[in-house]
């Protein structure tokens, strides 16, 4: 298979680590520490058509391919992880759904102002109960005057603190599992909504990360996205490529693991000598650089079956599981040798150690992946 990027994909990803080192790491230990990613950084972003990259000219968009999508998201990585996941929550689990699946009044209502960072949107699937099992979705939308009315609650739903639109999953039939779930584009204004508890997370911290109650949330009937009982292949649908982004995310974040680690062993001097002169350290490097370049192609065949239309799921569930697992390696090992220095909040890789941990476990825990890629194998 041809891995090698076509001249827009190599500029774009250019931009992209352009972005990464000037915009985005310079200020990344500022949201850190204030717990948000500025608007002025939002609307920055938004100029430069992140916010549509999936959506056509007409609505926007900048119609991009999914290999520039995973290139970007690696590159932002690099940057702020934080800041890459809500670029890949607009683009393949807000603006993507509306795009595949909305009626053409929703595309004119919702698609031009996420393009353009009017609107932001958050993807409402877990619950207390509803995580790994999606399928055990509890909340309710029960019909009434014409419309319906959500019961309910969603959790660690990111993005929430400023998203003005949700994709949200609901129970509509009395079926169990999968076959009663629909999918419904709730504002945030909408009665009986409203944003719970702000959770704080072990890493990536700048993300706005919520509890959303629905007690008695009336939404009119247009409000169902595709048809009832489509919920979950909606969700399940969107989390396929969300999961190529991932593993996107976990290569720029191993990466700039492995830059910053190559960078101090080569200034650290112990017994007369830089630290990269050890055999030891070496092997440590070697290890990542060849884990990171196994991730990236993972990641680049996922995203190529995705462009080429081609069944991609037991792929980019692949490139999840190794990616994250890579991420969160380089990670370790980045902190291993800066020694006691790494452990400290004053050097970048301690950041990037608790931002890598989640990578195994949002968008589908690696036990989930493994079960996608087992089930792909079982049907030949």
């Amino acid at each position: 298979m041809d891995f090698n990027l076509n001249d827009e994909q190599k500029m774009m990803r250019q931009v992209a680590a352009e972005i990464a080192d000037e915009q985005l790491a310079p200020r990344a230990e500022e949201m850190e520490e204030n717990r948000e990613i500025p608007a002025d950084l939002l609307a920055f972003l938004a100029e430069q058509g992140y916010f549509g990259l999936f959506l056509p000219e007409a609505y926007g968009g900048v119609e991009l391919d999914p290999v520039t999508y995973a290139l970007t998201m690696e590159e932002f990585s690099r940057g702020s992880p934080a800041v890459a996941l809500v670029v890949s929550v607009q683009n393949a689990l807000v603006g993507l759904p509306i795009l595949k699946y909305g009626t053409e009044e929703q595309k004119e209502k919702y698609l031009a102002r996420a393009a353009s960072g009017e609107l932001f949107g958050a993807f409402a699937l877990s619950e207390d109960e509803a995580g790994s099992d999606a399928a055990s979705v509890q909340l309710r939308a029960e019909k009434k005057n014409g419309g319906y009315v959500l019961t309910g609650h969603k959790k660690y739903i990111t993005n929430a603190g400023f998203a003005g639109l949700f994709l949200v999953v609901a129970r509509t039939g009395p079926e169990p599992g999968a076959k009663g779930l629909s999918c419904f584009l709730v504002e945030r204004d909408a009665p009986g909504f409203a944003l719970g508890e702000r959770f704080e997370g072990m890493g990536m911290r700048a993300l706005d990360v919520r509890r959303l109650e629905f007690e008695n949330c009336e939404v009119p009937a247009e409000a169902l996205l595709g048809a009832e009982g489509e919920g979950l292949k909606i969700a399940l649908a969107s989390l396929d490529l969300s999961r190529i982004g991932v593993a996107g995310q976990a290569v720029g974040i191993g990466q700039q693991a492995f830059n910053e680690a190559r960078r101090y062993a080569g200034e650290r001097e112990q017994f007369g000598r830089p630290i990269i002169k050890f055999q030891g350290i070496q092997f440590y490097l070697a290890e990542m650089a060849t884990r990171l370049e196994a991730a990236r192609l993972l990641m680049l065949r996922a995203a190529a079956r995705a462009q080429a239309g081609e069944p991609f799921s037991a792929e980019a569930a692949m490139a999840k599981l190794y990616a994250s697992e890579t991420a969160n390696f380089c990670a370790n090992l980045g902190v291993q040798i800066h020694g006691g220095y790494g452990y400290m909040r004053d050097y970048v890789v301690e950041r990037f150690y608790r931002d890598a941990r989640v990578t195994e476990i949002y968008e589908g825990t690696s036990e989930i992946q493994k079960l996608i890629i087992a089930g792909s194998i079982l049907k030949g």
